[in-house]
């Protein structure tokens, strides 16, 4: 496995990757020493990041790889349909897996997801349209919205 951290408009990012898939990004809140490494696939997760975040990129175009359950696996997949400037709601996401019950298992699985960003999570929002639950601070699930374009009433 290796990794390598990035800086961000929203903090720091850890990137890693192992057997030619990206397995995590995850944010970094605490001082870290970066991993010298000059892996290719980490230099294009890192290079599309900084073009999503300088507006030039809407879709990420890497091998993923994220473990998981088979449920949490359905609805990271079904996270990655959500359109660039749009949002969903986690029943939105529960009927888009085919079950329609399962919307706080939806909420749990979204906050497990290893590849943030990549993998959308940030644009599941409340069924009243408020931001609710991310892992990564409400603040930077706003942040990302905002960048996006969606356009909804945070409040």
């Amino acid at each position: 496995m290796v990794f390598c951290i990035i800086d961000s408009p929203v903090g720091k990012l850890r990137l890693s990757a192992d057997d030619g898939a990206v397995t995590s990004i995850l944010f970094v809140d605490e001082p870290v020493k970066n991993a010298a490494t000059d892996d290719a696939l980490l230099t294009e997760a890192a290079d599309q990041l900084h073009a999503y975040f300088e507006g030039k990129l809407r879709r990420f175009d890497l091998p993923l790889r994220a473990e998981g359950t088979e449920f949490q696996k359905k609805v990271w997949q079904a996270l990655r349909t959500i359109p660039y400037g749009q949002t969903a709601s986690y029943l939105d996401i529960a009927k888009a897996i085919g079950n329609q019950k399962a919307v706080r298992a939806v909420g749990l699985a979204n906050g497990k997801n290893p590849l943030t960003i990549v993998v959308p999570c940030h644009r599941v929002i409340g069924a009243n349209g408020k931001l609710v639950g991310y892992g990564g601070g409400l603040w930077r699930k706003e942040w990302l919205l905002r960048h996006e374009g969606a356009l909804l009433s945070f409040s």
